[in-house]
Order: structure tokens, then C-alpha cells, then sequence
């Protein structure tokens, strides 16, 4: 007789039930030979039929609910604590307490969700990096970006239906990261909601302000740093014109927002070792789920030199028709120094002024949370107004001080004059 199951699986499957996860239907599920099921949560664990479990980094916490609206694979993902995934496939991305998704859904590598993310269906990301109570409408592509925004689950940015963050170039570029608000203000869950209408697109790189609202269908071309504006961008009219590959006409700006988005990523990262890993540890898997997001960053960080330094290589290909001697010595000084990047990606930044500002929030913020141990949302958001501002001037510095140092190695590229 034909076997209907791996036996590997049925073995992984047994283990599951015995632990009490609710698995209905456990002849229809696959799970990989090297899924770890001590990773695997059974407190109020259920998983429906067709789902598919692989990845030896997989980790489910309690409450975790997989393949309600249509079957789920999971590969290599961390979830937090009462996550829910409908329907889809998910990747080597990280999903903290609370965040839900529909059916439809095709995450792939690089995300973080973190807690109380909510996606409709047939929701597209990649390297993206959602904060908290950050919601997306249907039918979205949302890839190469980082929102924040909004205080609660009640006031929080969201995507309209229909949404496209368009981050492929004609010229097969993806040096296209956008920044939809920021780190330093966005990680104090105190800012203003964003809002992009439905039926609308991003052209990455593009830097949006907190409490901006984009009315819907609307195109965005060009950055609207400052906050609390309401953006209307008409279509534009009938315009041809001679292409030329790899002109790059406004590569100074493209550069710019990509240092930029890479510094957000750096006070990212300080933010999670400093702030959130004992948030993250304190909860079941927590170490799994704290390593998981510092791996997400760290391919983020990856993905976002490798892009700069193609398009550095491809800036310098047709310098041969740029007439403007400026943009020649910029671009081969970009190619040139690009190294000097990657150098920077890896340095510990600061000076003994940053180290003061990180103390100082570090003494304010251990004193108000005293022997508290309520969960890091209810932490950040009763964080008293002085405090968090000591804790944006850290994190800003950190930006800063980056974005300084990049400026230094590539003078003729004007980076930062106007920020």
C-alpha cells in the first residue's frame, strides 16, 4: 500500500498534537525533515489542512494560527506569539506578536512585521520592514521599504487597496528603498499616521513625512519630507522624449536616499540591541525571534549596498555622453569609493558626544521602566515626552553621524547639503 505521508513528517506531526497544537487534518500536512519541533509552540497552536512547514530557523510561538483561509508555507520564518498567516507563502522573514495576514499573501525574504501588523489579502512584500499597527489594504506590492507611523491600533499608517511601491528601474535597477516617515521618531510609536490612498504608487527612492496623506491614485515621483501634508500628484501629460540607458539623471538624489535609508537601518539595529532584545527574550522563543530580525537587518543591509554598488558600476558605463564635467567626477567618484561604503556599513559609528546621548536616554528610560515588566508596545507608548526625545537625538545621531561620514569619502556627489 501506497504511504500517504512522509514518515519523518508524521513523526514531527505526532510530536506537534502530543505538545497540544490543533492540527485538524494531519494527513494533509508536510513538515520538512529539518524543522526543529522544539521550535514549535503547542499552547494554542493551530494549523489547517495543506499547510507546509520547512526550514530548520522555522519558530511558532503560542497562539499562532496557519492556513485558516487557504494553505500556508512556511520557510525559515520566526513568529511571534498569536500570529496569524491565512493563506500564502512565507519566507525567511520575521512576524512579531500579533500580526496578521490574509489569504494571498507571498512574503519573501528580508521583512520584519513587527507586533500588530495587518495585511488584507494578496499582500506582496520583500525586504520590507513594517512597525507596529501598520496596515496594508488588498492587492499590494510593498517591496523595498520601511513604514512607520501611528501610536495604536486605533491610529495607524496604512496602504490603501490596489498600492504598488514600483522598485524596479528600466535600467534593472533596485537602488529604489523608500522611507515612509523614519527610525529615530518612528521607534517612539508617537508620531502621526501616514496614509497613501488606494490605487496609487510609489516611485522608490522617495522620503515621506509623518502625518503626510496622499490622496488616492496619486503617482509619487519626489520626496515630501516634511510632516502633515496632504499630497495630491497629478498624472502627468503626454511627454516623449529620446531614452538613454543608465543616464541617471537625478543620481545624486538616488544616493542620497539610499545612505539615508541605510542609516535608518543602522539606528535600526541599535534600537533592537539596545531597546528591544530584552522584550524579544523575555517571550517564548524570544532569542529565536531577536536573532531572526538582526539577520533580516543584516540582509537588508546586504541588499542595499549590492544594489548601490551595480548601480555605482553602471553610472560609469555611459560617461562617455554625460556633457557636464560635475557629473562625471561625481560618478567616477562614486564608483571609485564605493568600497569605502561597505567599509563604513561595518564600523562601530560614534563619537564621545553620541555616547553621551545613548547614555543619557539609557539612564532615563531604565529609570522610568524601573522593576516594570508590562510588554514593550504598553513600555513605548507610556514613555514620558522627555525621555523620548532623549531617545530620538540618540538615534538621529546615529543617522547623522553616518550620513556625515559617507558625504566626507564622496564630496563631489553633494550629499546632505539640503537635509
Amino acid at each position: 500500500m501506497k504511504q500517504l505521508f512522509k514518515p519523518e513528517s508524521h513523526e514531527k506531526i505526532s510530536l506537534l498534537i502530543d505538545k497540544g497544537a490543533d492540527i485538524p487534518n494531519p494527513g494533509t500536512i508536510d513538515i520538512g525533515a529539518e524543522v526543529n519541533v522544539d521550535q514549535i509552540s503547542g499552547k494554542g497552536v493551530k494549523i489547517y489542512p495543506g499547510c507546509r512547514i520547512y526550514g530548520r530557523k522555522t519558530v511558532i510561538s503560542g497562539g499562532c494560527k496557519l492556513g485558516y483561509e487557504g494553505p500556508v508555507t512556511l520557510e525559515d520564518c520566526r513568529l511571534g506569539a498569536g500570529v496569524e498567516l491565512k493563506g500564502g507563502f512565507f519566507s525567511q522573514s520575521v512576524f512579531l506578536e500579533k500580526t496578521n495576514m490574509g489569504m494571498g499573501a507571498h512574503v519573501r525574504e528580508g521583512c520584519i512585521l513587527e507586533e500588530q501588523v495587518s495585511c488584507a489579502h494578496t499582500v506582496g512584500l520583500k525586504h520590507t520592514i513594517l512597525f507596529p499597527f501598520v496596515t496594508l489594504g488588498s492587492l499590494i506590492n510593498f517591496c523595498d521599504c520601511l513604514m512607520a507611523g501611528g501610536t495604536s491600533r486605533s491610529n495607524h499608517s496604512e496602504v490603501g487597496s490596489s498600492y504598488i511601491h514600483f522598485n524596479f528601474t528600466p535600467d534593472a535597477d533596485k537602488t529604489t528603498p523608500s522611507l515612509l516617515g523614519d527610525v529615530p521618531r518612528g521607534v517612539m510609536l508617537n508620531q502621526p499616521p501616514i496614509f497613501l490612498g488606494g490605487q496609487g504608487g510609489i516611485i522608490g527612492p522617495v522620503r515621506l513625512g509623518y502625518g503626510n496623506v496622499v490622496a488616492a491614485g496619486s503617482i509619487l515621483r519626489q520626496d515630501y519630507p516634511n510632516d502633515n501634508q496632504l499630497i495630491f500628484s497629478a498624472s502627468r501629460s503626454d511627454n516623449v522624449r529620446d531614452f538613454r540607458t543608465n543616464a541617471y539623471p537625478n543620481i545624486n538624489r538616488v544616493v542620497e536616499n539610499n545612505i539615508l535609508y541605510l542609516a535608518n537601518l543602522k539606528a535600526l539595529e541599535f534600537w533592537y540591541t539596545g531597546v528591544r532584545r530584552p522584550f524579544l527574550e523575555a517571550q517564548e522563543f524570544g532569542s529565536h525571534l531577536y536573532s531572526g530580525a538582526m539577520e533580516q537587518l543584516a540582509l537588508a543591509r546586504e541588499e542595499r549596498f549590492s544594489r548601490l554598488a551595480k548601480m555605482a558600476r553602471k553610472s560609469v558605463s555611459a560617461i562617455t555622453l554625460e556633457p557636464n564635467p560635475e557629473s562625471v567626477r561625481a560618478r567616477q567618484e562614486f564608483d571609485g569609493r564605493i568600497s569605502d561604503l561597505e567599509g563604513l556599513l561595518g564600523e562601530v559609528l560614534g563619537d564621545d558626544k553620541m555616547r553621551s546621548t545613548q547614555d543619557l536616554f539609557f539612564e532615563a528610560f531604565m529609570k522610568f521602566r524601573g522593576n516594570d515588566s508590562l510588554p514593550y508596545i504598553e513600555t513605548i507608548q507610556k514613555l514620558p515626552v522627555d525621555v523620548s526625545a532623549k531617545g530620538v537625538q540618540w538615534l538621529a545621531g546615529i543617522v547623522d553621524d553616518f550620513c556625515q561620514r559617507v558625504s566626507k569619502i564622496m564630496p563631489s556627489m553633494n550629499l546632505f547639503r539640503n537635509i
